[in-house]
């Protein structure tokens, strides 16, 4: 189950990459700082090792992982209320626990392998963490920390 999670962890990470990349400014591209090639054993991440959390979302820890002129990759643990991004289309792969999260106006279940697409102006959060949920989010464009909408 591990190497199917990061198979699919992998090919999204690569598309949105590309997905990115391709809608950048030439000028945007060229500034952009290469990547260091790395491993990291995200299993081994717990919750005291990442970050504290930002005030406007106190009960969600996010350990940014890639940061590029196109995208952000972080990964994250804990739950946050049911907000938007007006600016920025995201991606969630699910690694480890589960929890339920609303997508639009369905709430649905997240399990390990679960793949989330979360294009702008769609509301998601509200998650519920019934056990260690952790997962990556990939962000394209990088977002703005201010693009955070919360929706009652």
């Amino acid at each position: 189950m591990k190497q199917h999670v990061r198979t699919v962890a992998i090919a999204v990470m690569s598309f949105a990459i590309g997905a990115a990349v391709t809608h950048l400014p030439q000028a945007a591209r060229a500034a952009a700082a290469p990547l260091v090639a790395g491993t990291y054993d995200l299993s081994a991440l717990t919750p005291d090792m990442m970050p504290k959390p930002f005030p406007v979302l106190p009960n969600l820890l996010s350990k940014t992982m890639v940061v590029d002129d196109g995208m952000t990759m972080a990964v994250v643990m804990g739950t946050a209320a049911k907000h938007q991004h007006y600016n920025v289309d995201e991606v969630q792969i699910v690694l480890e626990g589960s929890g339920t999260q609303w997508l639009g106006d369905k709430q649905f279940s997240m399990k390990p392998g679960t793949l989330v697409i979360i294009p702008r102006g769609t509301t998601h959060g509200g998650l519920v963490d019934l056990g260690h949920l952790k997962f990556i989010a990939i962000k394209t464009p990088p977002q703005d920390p201010s693009d955070i909408h919360f929706v009652p």
